[in-house]
């Protein structure tokens, strides 16, 4: 019968916590991975933000980059419609050819409660949450395991939402995740916000135009009209002699007078 050396006992007895410690190693290097892939991400969507005022493609980026980023079964993100209870899906990761397409809150009641309390849904298992009940059958036909939703805020009002969802094969959702997802949520409503402020000084401007050009044609039509009735007026002989007898003075002045009022109309014409 042969008896293990101290040495070999020590050996044996230090493997497991080798292994415990490369296996706790791993795991940090996965999570500074995956804090600098986010971090990469914001910094990209804060340039796509700031630099674009197509909302759509900005929007379709989003849910692109965090379905790539997570390897997520479904990204989307949805925005509030014109009535009260009307919400639109306006980009999705699974289907980028879907936009402006209004949804049944119904079926997504993890999307009206968001919607409703203004607050970031999480649910780790879709199969055990009641709030799920009447939906878990499509959902376990999906194979969904988890469902984050983020509400995209504007000032008080909720004015969309981000919804990410994981495969049962998926790794679940982080505190750390979801956090970052409210940032994304934030730089949603940013852009949003830029959209809007673009578009209302857009509509100013086009409003500005078209005062101008109405004021243009309302003195181009004026013209016209002094123009014609002076022409119709001064055909008859009886004014055509008749200015014969004015002195030379006045005539000059009256030159004189319609030079500095063709001056003033050619300034006033550039505005």
């Amino acid at each position: 019968m042969s008896l293990a050396t101290p040495s070999s006992l020590d050996t044996a007895s230090l493997r497991p916590l080798a292994e415990r410690e490369l296996t706790q190693l791993r795991d940090r290097v996965d999570e500074l991975t995956r804090e600098r892939d986010q971090l990469l991400v914001v910094i990209d969507l804060q340039q796509e933000v700031g630099s674009s005022l197509q909302v759509a493609e900005v929007l379709q980026r989003i849910a692109r980059r965090l379905g790539d980023l997570f390897g997520l079964d479904r990204s989307s993100i949805y925005l509030a419609g014109e009535g009260n209870h009307e919400v639109r899906l306006v980009a999705t990761y699974e289907d980028p050819t879907l936009s402006n397409l209004v949804v049944d809150l119904d079926r997504y009641p993890e999307l009206a409660h968001a919607f409703t309390s203004g607050q970031t849904v999480f649910i780790p298992d879709v199969l055990s949450d009641p709030r799920l009940e009447g939906v878990r059958d499509a959902l376990d036909l999906r194979n969904v395991r988890s469902i984050v939703v983020v509400p995209i805020r504007w000032r008080t009002a909720v004015i969309g939402a981000i919804v990410l969802r994981t495969e049962r094969e998926g790794t679940p959702f982080s505190e750390r995740d979801i956090h970052f997802c409210e940032v994304i949520a934030s730089l949603a409503a940013r852009a949003l916000r830029n959209a809007h402020r673009f578009e209302r000084v857009q509509r100013a401007d086009d409003a500005e135009a078209a005062r101008r050009r109405r004021l243009e044609l309302e003195r181009i039509a004026f013209v016209a009209f002094i123009r014609r009735l002076v022409t119709r007026y001064a055909r008859s002989d009886d004014q055509v002699w008749a200015e014969t007898l004015l002195p030379r003075e006045s005539d000059e002045e009256l030159e004189r007078l319609v030079s500095v009022a063709m001056q003033v109309i050619g300034e006033e014409a550039k505005g």
